[in-house]
This record gives structure tokens, C-alpha cells and sequence, in this order.
């Protein structure tokens, strides 16, 4: 086959976007959608941190767009040296804005310059709408092209008189681009609620005109120890043992804003942000609290006596038993890993945090020396439970503690891990099924007996020791995070899909939750990277008297079917992958041209944390709560 210039495709202006939406928002499924959003939101945000705006209102409208509208400075919508109004040059040009000189704002979240040309390439139709200099200018685009006709050289047209200043943006997602087009309120309410606590000279008001609720309003101006207070009062049956402590520092530019407390409970729970930005996976700014946090502590512990001067130290991990802290820093310029900005790789943070942490930490403990005294003690509390978990493992007969699993795995014949997946099923019998059903040269098969501990309740002595999880540990090969040790190395995963492929009735979503629960809890950075699936497999075998056999993955597809078939098919109900034969489960579950899995994904890592711990926890009131404020929901999606 001939190659030459004419196989050269140039994607102009923002079809780029559109050829390709994931490598600008993700994904074309509810979280790439609710991201479009976000994008908007943020510009508006960032007109709130130039100090130009205090009022945002987010509307999701009956006839399914979205509205955002801000009190900032508007939009600027004079000549562009393009030739054209400067709106329009940043609404249809990627990686056009006024972020990249630092001189209208000094920190901003979106500072790529592709989100709202972004948002109008997979939009339907958006509305621009931008009041400054006592007019209302207006602006119209489909599908990224504009609509509203003017020529090179002239201004957008005026639509009336104002005295406010700021921008109204309404747009319809495009519903050829995106898998739905109903935006999750529930993930946007939590975002607009974040970004108050985030901004405590801010107000929001989210109106969702779907459900017919009344407005709420979001004004937090407590800011991050109020974020802290709420998230130690998610679950009324774990007790506080310190105060809200909050302390903050200025340093090259660098604002930098923490919050924490104390909790009766083990582990801790860090939420981190850079310029109002959810930085899941941590980066620096973390990097620098743990290290801060643990030098100031050891050093109180030595100078109050605490740790003799031969004694070790206690690790960072001892030190933040119990903790729960929220993290917010404001950076010039700062560097995220990927587009999906999730981790903050910026080193001059680290060092400003951590001087941050040497003085007005120091100088909050001087003065609440009861506070520091509780939070030695949860420190030494970790080392006497991390020292007994040593003892386990010394009795298990391994130090290292290097997981031997249960002798069940069937390995798959490469050991390249981009091109590997295993697929973790129920039962000896679905087990069986999968290993004659696989592709041997990359697929692996790990059965489990039932139902995998539910880790949320039990102890750490208990789940050191139970074989199903040391199966799964010792299959995937990257160690576990225990709650006071780390010897986690997700670079040394040996599958780049681990498919969990349980029964698609209620004790398959059981083991499911099971699954999830404990890879959330001890190994977050599985989901985080997205190595975690769900197969699907179909509930329903379909044969029409005359036609082609099919495969029927839920209820409602089924009854879809009965409306064009009647009762004129044979029809065969799987009650597990059991039932299936190799071949079947092969083309309905296994094989990658022709199954479906769902990738399973965070949005909000406190609520995740939230509902993890109230649906699987141990604690009998605030479940039944939770079921009876969300029972007409059917399902919880984290």
C-alpha cells in the first residue's frame, strides 16, 4: 500500500477535540461529561482568585444544558490582533487565554488554555454571553463553529444594557460525542461544595432545575478547617481526640494552607489541592506535609522524652495515626503529571511547606502542648501495633513477608505486564471455565472461595493472615500497603488490567464490593491508575424461532427485546459464569474484541473514603441512615 503526502491528514481549528475528546476530557462517559463543566467553573474560579469576583452561580437546566455565570470582569471582547474579538479567538483557538503571562492572574487552575475551546468543540451549542463596559455582548457557536455572523475586523453584536460586569456560558453537550448527556448532580454538588471550602470569600449557588429542589448555596468562610471539621463529622461514631489545627505560610509566591486533626482511628486521610485543583495522587505538596510533619514531631518526642536518643524514631506513617488534613497550595506556575492533573510535580513546593511546617507549626504546638501530647500518644500507639504486626509475620515464617497465595493461579504464558490482565473469579467451577475458556498466552486465572474479608471491619492481624487476600497479593505481584508500613511498588505489577468477574446477581456484587473495598483500602493507586475493571457478563442467551442467537446484559435490554420479538425466542437465564461453557464465556466476558468491562474510577476520594466506611464498616446507625436517605438511588456510585 502506497504512503505519501496525500495519507497526511491536518486536523484544523478544534477538530482535533473532536476526533478525540478522551486526550482533552478524559473519557465520552458522565465523568468526561460532568468535566466539560468543571472547565467553565474553573474560569470562573480563577477570576475569584484575581480578586475580581465573588459570586458564581451553576445551573443545571430542564432542557439539559448547563449554565455557569460569574461576577468577574467579563470576558474581553475587544479586536484580538487576529482580527477578531478576543472572545471569539479564545472560544474556537487551543491554547489561547490570559494565563500564560502571570499578569491578570498570578495563580489559576486551567492553564493550558484549552478549556472553554474545548468544552465548545463537544458542545451541541453554547451561549456566550459577557457583560463589561455597560453592555451585554453576545456570542453563539455549534459544535466549536460560530454562528452569529459578523465579519473580520467588527465586534460582537449587543444584546442590551447592564451596569454588572462578568460572563454567562450555556451549553448542550454533544450527544453524538458523549455516552450520556445527563450530567451527575451529585458529583457536581460535591465539587461546588470543595471549591467554597477552598475559597472562603466565595459564594456558589447551584440550582438543579431536573429534580425541581431549591437552590442551594455554598459559602464557607471557615475554609479548609471547616473542610477538615466536615470530614470528621462524616461518621458520628469514630471520636475526635484533637482540635481543628490550621496554619499557613507565604513563601516565593507560594501560598501554601493546611488543615488537620485527630481521629480515633488508624491510618489517615489526606485531601490535597493546587490552585483549587483535586490532587488525587498527591506530589510534592504532600510529599513535603508527611516529611515536615514527622520531623516536627520526632523532635517534640525527643525533647519531651518521649523517644530516648538511641530510639529510631517514629515513622511518618506513626506519626499521622489518626490523622485527617486537607492541603492547599496557590503556585504561579505550577506542573501537574498529565492533563488529568491529579499529581503536582513541582519541587520548590515541597521545600516552602516544609518550611512552613518549621515555624508555624512549631509555634502552634509551643502553645497547645495537651494537643501535641494526644498526638504522640496515637504515634506510639502505631509503633506498638506496627511492632505486632512484625510478630505475625516473624510466625508466619517469612520477615519480609513476601506472600506465597494458595497455589491456585493459572499464569498466563507472557511476562509482559502492558499486555497482561488476570481475571479474579468466585468458585472453583467458574474457575475451571476461565482457565479452558482463556487466552493462556496472556490471561490468568485466580479463583477465590467466596466471599474475599471484609477489611473494613476486621483487624490488621486478621487480614495479614487470611489466604484469599494473600492470594491476590502474591498473584499481582506489587506488595501492600499496610496501614503503618509501605511495601507497595506499583511499578512492579505484573497485570495492566485486573478484571474482577463475579456472578451478575446480588452475591457476585457482594464479592465485588468486597474486591473494591479492599483494593481501595490498601491499594488505592491500583484504581488511581486505572488497573481495576468489572467484567460484565450478560444475564440472558437469546434465540429468536428465525434469527441470530444474542447475548442480553441486563432487565431493561431485555425488555427492549420483547418489544420487537414478542415471546418468540428461546431465552436461557445464567445464574453464574458457571453455567456458561468455555466458549461462551470466551466471547461474552473474556475475549477483548467482544466483552464489556467497566473501568472503575474515583471522582471524589472523600466521599468514596465517606460511603466506603459507612456501607462496609462496622457500625450498624449511620448505615441505615445512609439506606434510607439513598433507597429510592438503587445504587451508590463511587
Amino acid at each position: 500500500m502506497a504512503y505519501n503526502a496525500s495519507n497526511i491528514s491536518v486536523l484544523e481549528g478544534l477538530e482535533p477535540v473532536r476526533q478525540r475528546p478522551g486526550m482533552y476530557v478524559g473519557s465520552t462517559s458522565v465523568k468526561g461529561l460532568n468535566h466539560l463543566l468543571y472547565e467553565i467553573l474553573d474560569n470562573s474560579v480563577d477570576e475569584h482568585l484575581a480578586g475580581c469576583c465573588d459570586k458564581i452561580t451553576v445551573s443545571l437546566n430542564k432542557d439539559g444544558s448547563a449554565t455557569v455565570t460569574d461576577n468577574g470582569r467579563g470576558i474581553p471582547v475587544d479586536l484580538h490582533e487576529k482580527g477578531w474579538p478576543a472572545e471569539r479567538v479564545i472560544m474556537t483557538t487551543l491554547h489561547a487565554g490570559g494565563k500564560f503571562d502571570n499578569t491578570n492572574y498570578k495563580t489559576a487552575g486551567g492553564l493550558h488554555g484549552v478549556g472553554s475551546s474545548v468544552v465548545n468543540a463537544l458542545s451541541q451549542r453554547m451561549i456566550i454571553e459577557v457583560s463589561r463596559d455597560g453592555k451585554i455582548h453576545y456570542d453563539e457557536y455549534e459544535r466549536g463553529n460560530p454562528v452569529v455572523d459578523i465579519k473580520e475586523g467588527e465586534l460582537l453584536p449587543v444584546t442590551g444594557t447592564t451596569r454588572a460586569t462578568g460572563t454567562k456560558v450555556t451549553f448542550w453537550p454533544d450527544p453524538t460525542i458523549f455516552e450520556t448527556v445527563t450530567f451527575k448532580a451529585d458529583a457536581i454538588r460535591s465539587r461546588l461544595k470543595e471549591t467554597a471550602y477552598l475559597n472562603p470569600t466565595l459564594t456558589i449557588t447551584f440550582t438543579n432545575a431536573r429534580d425541581g429542589k431549591k437552590p442551594e448555596v455554598f459559602s464557607e468562610p471557615e475554609g479548609i478547617a471547616g473542610y477538615v471539621d466536615s470530614l470528621a463529622s462524616s461518621n458520628p461514631e469514630i471520636k475526635r481526640i484533637t482540635e481543628t489545627v490550621a496554619i499557613s505560610g507565604c513563601r516565593d509566591g507560594i501560598t501554601v494552607n493546611i488543615a488537620f486533626c485527630f481521629m480515633q482511628t488508624f491510618g489517615d486521610q489526606i485531601v490535597s489541592f493546587c490552585n483549587n485543583i483535586n490532587t488525587m495522587e498527591g506530589g510534592n505538596h504532600v510529599n513535603g506535609f508527611k516529611a515536615g510533619f514527622a520531623k516536627v514531631i520526632n523532635q517534640y518526642a525527643r525533647d519531651l522524652g518521649n523517644l530516648k536518643p538511641k530510639d529510631a524514631g517514629f515513622t511518618g506513617n506513626d506519626t499521622r495515626n489518626g490523622m485527617i488534613a486537607v492541603i492547599s497550595v496557590s503556585h504561579p506556575a505550577p506542573r501537574f503529571e498529565g492533563q488529568t492533573k491529579t499529581k503536582l510535580d513541582n519541587t520548590d513546593v515541597q521545600n516552602v511547606i516544609t518550611a512552613v511546617m518549621n515555624t508555624s507549626l512549631q509555634h502552634y504546638f509551643d502553645r497547645n502542648l495537651e494537643t501535641l501530647k494526644k498526638i504522640i500518644a496515637r504515634a506510639e500507639l502505631s509503633v506498638k501495633t506496627r511492632k505486632e504486626e512484625e510478630k505475625i509475620r516473624t510466625n508466619l515464617g517469612d520477615k519480609k513477608f513476601a506472600f506465597e497465595g494458595n497455589g491456585k493461579l493459572a499464569r498466563q504464558e507472557s511476562s509482559d505486564p502492558s499486555k497482561c490482565e488476570i481475571f479474579i473469579v468466585e468458585g472453583n467451577s467458574a474457575g475451571g471455565t476461565a482457565k479452558t475458556g482463556r487466552d493462556r498466552r496472556y490471561q490468568a486465572i485466580l479463583p477465590i472461595r467466596g466471599k474475599i474479608l471484609n477489611v473494613e471491619k476486621q483487624t490488621v492481624d486478621r487480614i495479614l493472615v487470611n489466604e484469599e487476600i494473600k492470594a491476590i497479593v502474591a498473584a499481582l505481584g506489587c506488595g501492600f500497603m499496610q496501614g503503618y508500613g509501605n511495601d507497595f511498588d506499583i511499578s512492579k505489577l505484573k497485570y495492566s488490567k485486573i478484571i474482577i468477574a463475579a456472578d451478575a446477581d446480588v452475591d457476585g456484587g457482594h464479592i465485588s464490593a468486597l474486591l473494591l473495598t479492599f483494593f481501595f483500602k490498601f491499594m488505592p493507586e491500583l484504581i488511581y491508575a486505572g488497573n481495576v475493571y468489572r467484567a460484565m457478563p450478560p444475564l440472558y442467551r437469546v434465540k429468536p424461532k428465525r434469527g441470530k442467537m444474542e447475548y442480553i446484559y441486563d432487565d431493561k435490554a431485555l425488555a427492549d427485546y420483547r418489544k420487537t420479538h414478542g415471546n418468540n425466542f428461546d431465552i436461557q437465564r445464567y445464574k453464574g459464569l458457571g453455567e456458561m461453557d468455555a466458549e461462551q464465556l470466551w466471547e461474552t466476558t473474556m475475549n477483548p474484541a467482544t466483552r464489556k468491562l467497566k473501568q472503575i474510577s474515583i471522582d471524589d476520594v472523600v466521599d468514596a473514603t465517606n460511603i466506603t466506611s459507612i456501607l462496609m464498616g462496622e457500625t450498624v446507625a449511620p448505615r441505615r441512615q445512609y439506606i434510607e436517605e439513598n433507597a429510592d438511588k438503587a445504587n451508590v456510585d463511587v
